[in-house]
């Protein structure tokens, strides 16, 4: 599987098996994985203490364009990092 784009002499994230998307195939995968794992849990936290402050839809969209910002971070970093996806029936 090639890259389109190489910024590291490893690939950090595999085209998954089965279905579309990636997985962590590197330390360095794993360790974006857990950096964003934990943007979520903060996130989550942020959000728990804007519901006990103040608007609840203010509170939704905070957490709402929080959550996209982290997606959109994972899903360029396994885009440069990573082979292409494509959609895989198995091996």
């Amino acid at each position: 599987m090639g890259q389109a784009l190489s910024l590291t002499s490893h690939l950090w994230f595999r085209a998954k098996t089965y279905g579309w998307g990636w997985t962590p195939a590197s330390i360095e995968g794993w360790l974006v994985m857990a950096l964003f794992l934990a943007g979520v849990v903060l996130d989550v936290v942020v959000l728990r203490g804007l519901l006990g402050t103040g608007s609840a839809v203010t509170a939704w969209v905070a957490f709402s364009g929080v959550l996209a910002v982290l997606v959109a971070a994972l899903f360029a970093i396994c885009w440069v990092t990573g082979e292409r996806p494509r959609w895989h029936w198995g091996d």
